[in-house]
């Protein structure tokens, strides 16, 4: 008997079949999610005139762009939990939300200013905003890094990273919910900003934690 027939031979023989990535993820996801909405509902909740910015795009556009950067990076974060696997063909995916932001500025910039750039790019809430994404997304970071654990990545850091841009992605949704500040320059900025720590904290411990 050759080794991989007896390495057939022997996954056929155990009856016990590991789970896979994307269900222990997704179910990761699910329990960390109650903690990072507990944090949102304790320390900022949602804003008083949400009914009336539901009839603003730029507010809508808000939830398309973190949303456009959660689901990617689930997809590309389970691409990677094999080994053979590679960012090639895939990267791409991470850039719809820079696309989408793009467009809004530019539709905004058609606009007549309601205020001055200065104003649209700082805002009222930029350090509000670069405390409550990682908060809340840090619950999320640690089930997303449990998740990809049950795979094999061969570049843990990047795959550490990719679990950092999913807890952003999903805890900036939450916090859209709650921020005033809609201009597209705003989220451009402070929103990727803090997205940016929580996927530098997400490199750091998965290249430690998911090495195999």
């Amino acid at each position: 008997m050759d080794t991989d027939q007896l390495i057939r031979s022997l996954a056929a023989d155990n009856p016990h079949r590991a789970p896979r990535v994307g269900a222990v993820l997704s179910m990761a996801l699910l329990v960390a999610a109650p903690l990072s909405i507990l944090i949102f509902v304790t320390f900022f909740g949602v804003r008083a005139d949400v009914m009336s910015a539901m009839r603003n795009p730029f507010f809508d556009m808000k939830f398309a762009v973190t949303l456009s950067l959660a689901i990617p990076a689930i997809i590309v974060s389970l691409h990677l939990s094999r080994p053979e696997a590679l960012l090639r063909g895939w990267g791409w995916l991470l850039l719809l939300p820079v696309g989408l932001l793009a467009v809004a500025i530019g539709s905004e910039a058609m606009m007549a200013p309601a205020m001055p750039m200065t104003m649209r790019l700082v805002g009222k809430n930029s350090r509000v905003c670069m405390v409550a994404i990682p908060a809340m997304a840090l619950p999320l970071l640690a089930g997303a890094l449990f998740g990809l654990r049950h795979g094999a990545p061969s570049r843990p850091a990047l795959a550490g990273a990719l679990a950092g841009l999913v807890s952003a992605g999903l805890a900036a949704t939450l916090y859209a919910s709650h921020c005033t500040d809609d201009s597209p320059l705003f989220v451009a900025t402070w929103y990727t900003l803090a997205t940016a720590l929580v996927t530098a904290i997400g490199a750091a411990v998965g290249s430690k934690v998911l090495r195999y």
